[in-house]
């Protein structure tokens, strides 16, 4: 059994937390009115903390609670290809066809962002700057020390240690590792030739960890040591991360207002499956490596009742649940965005009758 320790915003550690329980299991418990009284899902590291203060709140206001495994977006595909839980969650989008053919269907909850982490003695955060080609070149190998003349170059007058970099990484299938390579290998022409970009990558050096906590962790517990974590996982841990430089030349601090401001152009309803990626995008004061985490739920169920029931968590976080993402620095859907969502709902997820699982109510 894994414990996830969750930070809200202005505390150091959440009260909340979210029990990750073994792999298929499914609640028995009856809540009023007969529905399942637990509904299950597996999947992302990148959305956990705002998943659990969901669940909590979700539980309280309902008697519904969720049992969520933690496992990483590879293994949140496979769960819900396996149909061993109610839903699966990624943070790399599946491709229409990838969908169509699996029986799935995915839509986005929050938007977030990927954040560099270093622990570096004298660095606190904000102090280092990096850009996408400089970050490829530390990830290869290529730049191993803090005081190499490519970090000097972009960080006049700081003081950099000679320090070898040690390099953390993902260790498990990750949507994580899908957005940060994915942007490596737009940024770094040597990386996309040599590594390319994929949840599941042969990493050319460093140690790997599993989960966004994983990596927080080895992260704290390295001297000298870089990696990537999604920001609520940097904040909670008190960590230092790196200013990067946005595809208007601008280094940036990651925040919720930088994350949304990369998210600003984007445009739902261009993308068949709900596939979109939103990486370096334009704009002073974007955050170049932001993007939305995915719920994949099957396009027949054969479970009416529990197919519902996993709807209506999503519908009451859509209405109730902004000001807890917000308060992890996770970025809220646009109003339109989740009513176009809850339309797609009640179109495409249908029951084995052909009856639609969702009506709204």
């Amino acid at each position: 059994m894994r414990i996830i320790r969750l930070a809200a915003k202005g505390a150091a550690v959440a009260a909340a937390l979210l029990m990750l329980q073994g792999c298929g299991q499914q609640g028995s418990k009856q809540a009023d009115g007969g529905g399942p009284g637990q509904i299950s899902g597996a999947g992302a590291t990148f959305p956990a903390p705002v998943y659990a203060k969901w669940a909590e709140d979700y539980k309280k206001a309902s008697g519904v609670g969720l049992n969520y495994q933690a496992i990483g977006s590879g293994g949140g595909i496979k769960q819900i290809k396996a149909s061993t839980v109610d839903f699966g969650a990624s943070d790399k989008p599946l491709k229409p066809e990838e969908l169509q053919q699996a029986g799935l269907y995915q839509f986005p909850t929050v938007l977030g962002g990927i954040v560099p982490v270093i622990n570096v003695p004298g660095l606190k955060p904000g102090d280092l700057k990096l850009n996408g080609a400089l970050l490829g070149d530390i990830f290869l190998g290529k730049v191993t020390r803090w005081n190499a003349p490519q970090i000097a170059a972009l960080n006049a007058g700081t003081a950099l240690p000679n320090l070898p970099i040690s390099i953390v990484h993902r260790s498990d299938g990750s949507g994580t590792s899908f957005l940060f390579t994915s942007y490596l290998s737009k940024l770094n022409p040597e990386w996309s030739k040599k590594v390319g970009a994929s949840d599941s990558v042969a990493w050319p050096a460093g140690l790997g960890g599993k989960g966004n906590d994983g990596v927080a962790a080895f992260v704290k517990q390295t001297t000298g040591s870089i990696g990537y974590v999604e920001y609520a996982y940097a904040k909670q841990n008190g960590m230092s991360y790196a200013l990067m430089q946005n595809a208007s030349g601008a280094f940036v601090k990651p925040e919720a207002a930088a994350f949304a401001a990369a998210a600003a152009g984007a445009d739902w309803t261009r993308a068949p499956g709900n596939y979109l990626l939103l990486l370096d995008q334009p704009g002073a004061s974007t955050w170049p490596i932001t993007g939305a985490t995915f719920i994949l739920l099957h396009t027949q169920q054969a479970d009416k009742g529990r197919a519902a029931a996993t709807l209506k968590f999503f519908d009451w976080a859509y209405k109730n649940g902004d000001s807890l993402a917000s308060g992890l620095d996770y970025v809220p859907l646009p109003i339109s965005v989740k009513d176009m969502v809850r339309q797609q709902w009640a179109s495409t997820i249908k029951a084995s009758d052909g009856t639609p699982v969702y009506t709204g109510k």
